[in-house]
């Protein structure tokens, strides 16, 4: 599922390819893609323009000219596609035609995404309730944050209402990265440990993000490079091991990532 890195990337393909270009044309797809009538959707986009992008999270604000904005969650499978051709292509759920016809289309196959009208993204956050943005969170938020927590580490780097924009990928690289067992409880965290989570979030995120807009690959020190059960680990201290936290597939190294008694 797409999370911080990959929506980074695709704000950046999205303000070079399609602001201010006039909408004359929405063509829209699966209505379970939709989370308010399709045909307000055709009625906000039709005949106006895309004029910035802005992200939170795992979330895409794509700002409108007029009557606010165009709110993308990219599910499992979800991209926006810039082309200058007629064939639309196959799982579009939405396609904006522009005034010098070129198009966009969100598809996605899986049709786990999401598409919302909101004001603001300000008040997409609150009505949502999304936490603070993984990469604008300060180490005295962080801490606030954990303060009073008993549930495991890795279960509330994935709390979009915490913190947005970690899923399942990151989290895991987060954690291998701070060599922190994923089953660790917050409240079993030395200082050490939280300040040095809170270091790799950000290095971890602009990393990843950096490798994603630029196509290039990541570090090969990092988990997600040997992301499978019995791979060697990146610090070849081991062989990577599968568990499950909070319902979600996790991978770490049992020599790096020592679990507490």
């Amino acid at each position: 599922m797409p999370e911080l890195p990959e929506v980074a990337y695709q704000k950046k393909y999205a303000d070079a390819t399609i602001l201010h270009k006039k909408i004359v044309k929405v063509e829209t797809g699966d209505k379970k893609i939709y989370q308010s009538a399709k045909k307000e959707f055709e009625e906000t986009l039709a005949k106006n323009q895309i004029t910035g992008s802005e992200r939170l999270g795992k979330y895409l604000f794509l700002n409108l000219e007029k009557n606010g904005g165009l709110v993308i969650h990219f599910g499992m499978t979800g991209k926006l596609e810039y082309y200058q051709h007629d064939e639309i292509p196959k799982y579009a759920q939405l396609t904006l035609t522009f005034e010098d016809n070129s198009r966009v289309s969100f598809t996605c196959p899986r049709k786990f995404g999401k598409l919302y009208l909101a004001e603001s993204l300000a008040e997409f956050q609150k009505d949502n309730d999304l936490g603070i943005d993984a990469l604008a969170l300060t180490k005295e938020q962080f801490l606030e944050i954990l303060d009073g927590k008993t549930g495991t580490i890795k279960g509330l780097l994935m709390n979009q209402k915490l913190i947005a924009g970690i899923g399942n990928l990151y989290a895991d690289e987060v954690l291998f990265q701070s060599k922190v067992h994923p089953t660790t409880k917050v409240n079993q965290l030395s200082d050490q440990e939280k300040t040095e989570i809170f270091k790799e979030i950000e290095e971890v995120l602009e990393v990843v993000k950096e490798a994603r807009i630029e196509g290039d690959k990541l570090p090969e020190s990092y988990l997600t490079t040997a992301r499978k059960k019995g791979a060697a680990c990146p610090r070849n201290n081991g062989k990577i091991e599968q568990i499950k936290v909070s319902g979600r597939t996790t991978y770490f190294c049992p020599v790096c990532q020592k679990e507490k008694s």
